[in-house]
């Protein structure tokens, strides 16, 4: 018995030292990281404006906010939208549910590893046949009812680390929805902010606009008066009466983009956009915007979620070659059933009722028409494209901070030029508006220092929005501030 026994071991020990494990050993592919972030090197002569401003060396975060990186701007009403925005939003509530799916497909992987055990009771009644019985044609047979109770176990043998291999990369896939679940986050929250700081823009654009067409009005006043009194021309009068139609035009313009916004805002706040108003508040200065270091390139391959979720794609494409291969080796499977079967239910469980069977199965594939081997091929190939779209990332990665990084750069120098050329504009309008008075410069040179004068306010406003919603982009290009970012424990918490 026990040489018959040794026999049937003997090739499943020769297979098993043949490869301990079918899933290949994951090498982190090699991505070239810059030492520093070029826009955080730049001369300061390249980055100073005429005020004298320049963008902050890269330095340690530790007093910023971390994770609630949004508090940085010191808004109450920004940090209440997103809340509420994290709280409703639909597309967070699909990538919740997504973690909790893979989480869930994690854990029916993991259930392999242990052996399934089940129990089954029935009753069936049958009238056999004779012939079956071996008496002849027409030989009357009486229906027999039986009862039976079985206590059934299986557990496979994982020789070559198809479970292993399957549980891991079930795992890396639920690690990859959890950091989808971030990037989806981090995402929402960057659009809250930015839209918000858009609509605050546009409602100090709309402010600007109005005092213009008040100017305007007055101005057509004015010449209405000169007008019946003789002392101007209806020319004077036509053009005053044109550009206070024209500021009123982008009065209007400038309407239309703000209700869009606010529904855009809306649909981030999981709100219908019939129902949703925005307050007022225009955006008055930029110099509360928090300034925010760089810190070292290679982090950003910790902090990035969509980095992170590509890391992750990887492993679980490596785990599935080793599924994959391991179907092309032999499978060991032990089984066993234990029970008692009676002509009566209570006869079930008397010991004379007694039967069981023990089953040691091995299979494996002999002609498979190259399926198996087709399947390697594709999960290498499934590897070799996250491979590729891991590299993308971290390329991508490190191109938005030095966009976003130039982009405040420049936005600074920028806001620096306006302001001087604001303080110019106002002095020409003031004394255009008095040498008209005097009577002694035309009309048209008084509407040319004030269009000059509008549209200098304009772009300063413009600059304020844009230096606002480029600072929430270099955060969000940064991975959501200065840390790892965790996942909002009240959407998909585990229990």
């Amino acid at each position: 018995m026990n040489n018959m026994i040794a026999k049937g071991v003997a090739p499943l020990l020769a297979a098993l030292l043949l490869t301990a494990c079918a899933t290949p050993e994951f090498k982190q592919p090699a991505v070239e990281t810059p030492t520093a972030f070029r826009e955080s090197q730049t001369p300061a002569k390249e980055v100073e404006g005429v005020d004298g401003a320049r963008w902050k060396p890269a330095q340690p975060a530790e007093a910023q906010p971390r994770g609630q990186w949004w508090l940085a701007f010191n808004d109450p009403a920004l940090t209440a939208l997103i809340d509420e925005a994290s709280a409703n939003n639909a597309n967070l509530s699909v990538a919740a549910a997504r973690v909790k799916q893979a989480r869930a497909i994690a854990g029916i992987a993991a259930a392999d590893r242990v052996p399934q055990i089940g129990v089954g009771i029935g009753a069936q009644r049958a009238r056999p046949s004779a012939l079956e019985s071996g008496l002849p044609q027409g030989t009357p047979m009486q229906p027999v009812t039986s009862y039976n109770a079985q206590l059934t176990a299986s557990y496979e043998v994982d020789l070559f680390g198809r479970v292993a291999a399957g549980v891991s990369a079930a795992r890396s896939d639920a690690a990859t929805s959890e950091a989808n679940y971030r990037s989806v986050l981090l995402a929402l929250q960057a659009d809250v902010a930015q839209t918000y700081f858009r609509l605050r823009a546009l409602d100090a654009e709309l402010d600007t606009v109005a005092r213009t067409v008040q100017l305007r009005e007055e101005s057509v006043n004015v010449n209405q008066r000169r007008f019946d009194l003789g002392d101007i021309g209806e020319f004077d009068l036509s053009r005053a009466r044109t550009e206070l139609s024209t500021a009123r035009a982008e009065a209007i313009g400038l309407q239309r983009q703000r209700a869009t916004a606010e529904h855009a805002l809306a649909v981030l706040l999981g709100k219908p956009a019939s129902n949703y108003v925005a307050g007022r508040s225009p955006l008055l200065d930029a110099t509360a915007l928090p300034t925010i270091p760089a810190g070292l390139p290679s982090s950003l391959l910790e902090r990035r979620p969509d980095i992170v979720a590509a890391q992750r794609a990887m492993e679980a494409s490596n785990a599935r070659i080793g599924v994959a291969r391991s179907a092309m080796f032999p499978a060991l499977t032990i089984s066993a059933a234990g029970g008692g079967v009676g002509g009566a239910f209570s006869d079930v469980f008397r010991w004379s009722s007694r039967s069981w069977v023990l089953g040691l199965l091995t299979s494996m594939p002999i002609i498979d028409g190259g399926r198996n081997r087709a399947n390697v091929e594709r999960s290498e190939a499934v590897l070799e494209e996250s491979v590729g779209t891991y590299r993308q990332s971290v390329l991508s990665a490190f191109a938005e901070v030095e966009d976003n990084l130039a982009g405040l750069r420049i936005l600074s120098s920028q806001a620096g030029e306006i302001d001087s050329a604001l303080v110019s504009a106002r002095r020409s309008a003031d004394l255009a508006q008095k040498l008209y008075d005097a009577g002694r410069s035309s009309y048209l040179e008084l509407l040319d220092a004030q269009r000059n004068l509008a549209a200098v306010e304009r772009t300063a406003v413009q600059l304020r929005g844009n230096r606002a919603v480029t600072t929430v982009a270099l955060i969000r290009a940064l991975g959501g501030g200065w840390d790892a970012g965790r996942i909002d424990g009240q959407a998909v918490a585990q229990n």
